[in-house]
């Protein structure tokens, strides 16, 4: 979903919503106090994980967008483990009890693994179409340029070396 001006504040709401969708299917196993936390955090890592990334390796994020999807993890996350904010329980601890990572490093590697892709195929095919091209002779507008996917690319390329 993307919006006139080309950001992406829409689809980042879309993709969290089918994470709490899969909630209420999985409420058996995620309230279960005898379940262990391990397996409830293998469970949102195959199915709760995906639904949230689902298509957010072609697109440039923002770093509000990964903190609204990072927020919604660690709500989730908390809520498995039977804690709340005001318990003061620290992210790291809750993230190390469940085993799961970041959900800012797996859209990062889900990204490049696009990019992986991407750079195998030729330059005719498919996959390439979809990227936006800048013209040379446009007129740029006023303010900071907008965030392309490439650039997005090289930065996540640059901090993982």
């Amino acid at each position: 979903m993307l919006q006139k001006d080309g950001g992406i504040d829409e689809d980042v709401n879309h993709r969290i919503k089918p994470g709490w969708m899969k909630w209420p299917q999985a409420s058996g196993i995620l309230y279960d106090k005898r379940v262990p936390h391990e397996l409830k955090g293998k469970f949102y890592r195959t199915a709760v994980r995906p639904a949230m990334l689902y298509g957010a390796e072609c697109s440039t994020t923002k770093r509000r967008h990964v903190q609204q999807l990072g927020v919604a993890e660690m709500r989730m996350l908390r809520w498995m483990c039977g804690h709340m904010r005001k318990d003061r329980v620290w992210n790291d601890d809750i993230r190390d009890r469940v085993g799961v990572a970041p959900i800012e490093e797996k859209l990062v590697q889900h990204r490049l693994r696009w990019f992986g892709h991407i750079q195998r195929r030729p330059p005719e095919a498919p996959v390439h179409s979809g990227r936006l091209k800048h013209a040379d002779n446009a007129k740029r507008g006023w303010g900071r340029p907008n965030l392309t996917w490439e650039e997005s690319v090289k930065r996540d390329l640059k901090d993982w070396s």
